[in-house]
């Protein structure tokens, strides 16, 4: 087989005849197609070329898999296995081996590359090491030389010093001697002993003299051992000289301060501090937090002068922005005030030609509208408030931020009880009265005796001499609103209302509400500027972003100006109704505030509770126990929570006692009926419902959960409740008469009394009274009753029968005995 063609030679090699021919051209052996025939040298010359190809090949990757092998072996042998029943079963086994083979090179080469490494790592260590080494010897050289430097100088300068002090000696010793020698001629022996004492004032007990070291110097030696300080010869005692009089220091007093903190400021122990509020009467303890007045009296008493702080300087600088520009004439601000079902709503849905008291639970305002309304002579800004009783705040709250009150008083009802509270509430704010007669299309209508009766609080009609004007109305029909929007915008014209439009703005929150999509909704009448979509606001304890604006249509809009009453959205938290409104240029200065404003009405809280605390207790212990109705009150808007838990609260009577345990807006959640559980409280939700946790929660609690939506029935049920915690009294009723006829006396019994019913029924178990000659002179109970010989139970009127009273026997012929007994009356507040 010494030559053979390529096809051949391929088919012995295993690959195609054109991949060999290709290759063979390669290798530079000269071949023209695949029946060529070739030698044994050419073959060389191929394998040749195709190990040098490999190489070039592995030296290029970097990879070490040429130089490794793997071996993959696979045997399968069969088992024999007799199985439960006897019969036999062959098992295949498979069994796989897998070894790999490496290059004996490649393992020599990596172990001499990992010993090289390691001597220059060795190597390496040791330099750095040499180096250190070095570096300290020559440190400790350097310090060496450095500490007999400073010894040479300190022994310099105390040879010095001894040269000065023995040449003192020599100068003051010619002077001391004459005075010795003098005094030794006044006083003799007694005088020596005190020119002793006095050259040896300054000098110790072992005669060294005293060394004084400066306050501000230590002393000690430093870590190298040089001193920080010299001794320095003084010519005083000691160091510290006693005060000759108390220190008065100027103690800033900010509104409340606990009296730990009092106690540091004036730099005296607490126990002092609790010391000097106990002998003014006060019980306190140190982490107690006390008031500004307070705290002055303690700092006076202990003899140090108080400095009143002032901490809302930041807020006042923040909320005091002027208002630069040219004031022009704003809308009027009208509140609308009378009695209840008097038409006030009713008077302002014609107004508005639209059907608000549709939307109020019994016709009846439960919180503040507030209604833009563009009229033919102007813009007039409506505030409604509520006519009941319980809304008194809110009534003030409206005539506080108004210009014009309108009184509306029915013509057929005449003045009544929160009319004379809203004229009030008009004169107190400097408030000009307009007052509507309304509801005078009815028959029974007489506008005159309005007329006398408001003329009796003081509030005269124009045509009687007074400033009042007075239109007579009809919500219904519709007469005279025209004269009285007429009579508005004279009104607001006299009184010349007028508000700058530029700048940043600020107003009054009227109401506020939770939304439940929309989250705090506050509603704000601006008095000043212009509120912008994306201002940031503070009212109150809370501030934020306007995110949005919507008017009382229920429209979007991006500005609002004076006198314009709009819904805020944004806000971290609902504030409360009353609270003032102001934009602020910086959110985090808006933020301090804000936290500030919490924290100061959590502490001045928390020091009233404490105050009332001693107080309360001293009252229970007198007055007993008192049954307390507590109530978890959750209402839609913040007014109508507040007016209705003073309305709660003004319930209360010496017996029981009506505690809002927690009150807020927003519906009841579960945290709500986890706390009337804590708190054995009812709960009253006031036009809101529960969401569906606090339901089931409730359900299993078995909580007592009230919903309303008009006031008239929660409080008369509060009432209700209330009546029911009150303790049962109980009054006695007469139920029958029987007079003695004859007395006869029994051994064994004792006086048995023969008696004719007279009047009622006598039983055997009531409690009975002996009169005698109309006069008590025994109360007691019956020990037994008969007719003939049988005990009987009762016996009715004209009947005779047998008395024998319990415990006493002196009844006589003549007497009276009274049988009653005792009813359970139900009380009510």
């Amino acid at each position: 087989m010494a030559e053979v063609t390529v096809r051949q030679f391929a088919e012995v090699v295993g690959i195609p005849a054109e991949r060999l021919l290709e290759q063979l051209q390669e290798a530079g052996v000269k071949v023209t197609d695949t029946e060529a025939v070739i030698s044994d040298a050419e073959k060389m010359e191929l394998l040749s070329f195709l190990r040098g190809k490999q190489s070039a090949v592995d030296d290029a990757s970097g990879s070490n898999e040429s130089k490794k092998i793997t071996l993959n072996r696979k045997s399968t042998s069969e088992l024999k296995l007799t199985g439960a029943g006897g019969r036999a079963k062959s098992v295949t086994v498979e069994v796989r081996k897998k070894r790999t083979y490496i290059k004996r090179s490649v393992i020599v080469e990596e172990e001499t590359k990992r010993i090289d490494d390691e001597r220059e790592e060795r190597e390496r260590v040791e330099a750095e090491q040499r180096v250190r080494e070095e570096q300290a010897k020559l440190a400790l050289e350097q310090e060496a030389k450095r500490k007999a430097d400073e010894e040479a100088r300190l022994a310099a300068e105390e040879a010095k010093r001894k040269e000065d002090e023995a040449a003192r000696k020599k100068v003051e010793e010619p002077a001391r001697k004459p005075a010795t020698d003098t005094a030794d001629a006044r006083k003799g022996k007694k005088g020596k002993k005190d020119v002793r004492e006095t050259s040896d004032e300054r000098q110790t007990r072992y005669g060294r003299e005293e060394l004084h070291v400066s306050a501000d110097k230590s002393g000690k030696r430093r870590k190298g051992g040089r001193p920080t300080s010299r001794a320095v010869h003084s010519t005083g005692e000691h160091g510290f000289t006693m005060p000759t009089a108390p220190i008065v220091r100027e103690v800033a007093i900010p509104e409340t301060i606990t009296v730990g903190e009092l106690a540091q400021k004036m730099s005296v122990k607490a126990a002092e501090v609790i010391k000097v509020m106990i002998k003014m009467g006060s019980m306190v303890t140190i982490n107690q937090v006390i008031d500004q007045d307070t705290a002055s009296i303690v700092v006076e008493e202990m003899g140090h002068k108080p400095k009143i702080v002032k901490e809302s300087a930041l807020e006042d600088s923040l909320v005091s922005s002027q208002h630069d520009g040219d004031a022009i004439t704003r809308p009027p601000v009208v509140t609308i005030m009378g009695h209840v079902d008097h038409g006030k709503t009713s008077l302002l849905d014609y107004i508005r030609r639209s059907k608000v008291a549709a939307g109020e639970s019994g016709g009846i305002t439960q919180h503040i509208g507030a209604y833009h309304v563009e009229t033919d002579g102007g813009v007039i800004t409506f505030l409604d408030t509520p006519g009941h009783e319980a809304f008194t705040a809110m009534r003030a709250r409206g005539a506080k931020v108004t210009d014009i009150v309108i009184l509306v008083v029915a013509a057929d009802d005449g003045v009544m009880p929160q009319t004379k509270e809203a004229v009030q509430h008009a004169k107190a704010a400097g408030v000009p009265l307009i007052v509507a007669i309304n509801k005078m299309d009815k028959q029974s209508a007489d506008p005159d005796r309005v007329k006398n009766e408001l003329g009796q609080l003081d509030v005269i009609p124009e045509e009687w001499g007074g400033d009042t004007i007075f239109v007579p109305v009809s919500a219904h029909t519709g007469d005279g609103v025209d004269k009285l929007l007429e009579s508005i915008l004279i009104q607001s014209e006299v009184l010349e209302l007028t508000a700058v439009a530029s700048g940043p703005a600020n107003g009054i929150i009227i109401e506020s509400r939770l939304d439940k999509g929309r989250g705090p909704v506050a509603t704000v009448l601006i008095q000043q500027g212009t509120l912008r979509k994306g201002d940031i606001m503070l009212a109150g304890h809370e501030y934020g972003r306007v995110r949005a604006m919507v008017n009382e249509h229920g429209h979007q809009i991006d500005a609002a100006g004076p006198s314009m009453p709009v819904e805020v959205l944004g806000l971290s938290g609902v504030p409360r109704a009353g609270d003032e409104a102001n934009v602020v240029p910086d959110e985090r200065k808006a933020r301090e505030v804000a936290l500030f404003r919490q924290g100061k009405f959590r502490d001045v809280k928390l020091a009233r509770q404490q105050a009332s605390k001693l107080e309360n207790m001293f009252s229970q212990m007198e007055e007993g126990a008192v049954n307390t109705l507590n109530i978890v009150l959750k209402a839609d808007v913040q007014g109508s929570a507040g007016a209705i838990s003073d309305a709660l609260e003004k319930l209360s009577t010496p017996e029981v006692r009506v505690k809002i345990v927690a009150g807020g807006v927003g519906g009841i959640t579960e945290s709500d009926v986890n706390l009337a559980v804590a708190s054995n409280a009812i709960m009253i939700g006031f036009n809101i419902r529960a969401d569906a946790s606090a339901k089931r929660l409730i359900e299993e609690e078995g909580i007592d959960l009230h919903y309303y939506s008009i006031i008239y029935d929660l409080i008369d049920e509060v009432k209700g409740a209330m009546s029911g915690m009150l303790a049962p009294e109980f009054k006695e009723q007469i139920i029958g008469l029987a007079e003695v006829r004859d007395v006869f006396r029994s051994p064994k019994i004792g006086a048995i009394a023969g008696c004719m019913v007279v009047d009622g029924t006598v039983k055997r178990n009531s409690p009975i009274r002996v009169l005698r000659d109309n006069v008590v002179i025994y109360e007691g109970e019956l020990e037994s009753l008969r007719r003939f010989k049988d005990d009987v139970n009762e016996v009715k009127s004209g009947t005779e029968c047998g008395i024998g009273v319990k415990n006493y026997n002196d009844v006589k012929p003549g007497d009276q005995i009274e049988v009653y007994e005792r009813v359970q009356v139900a009380r009510h507040l």
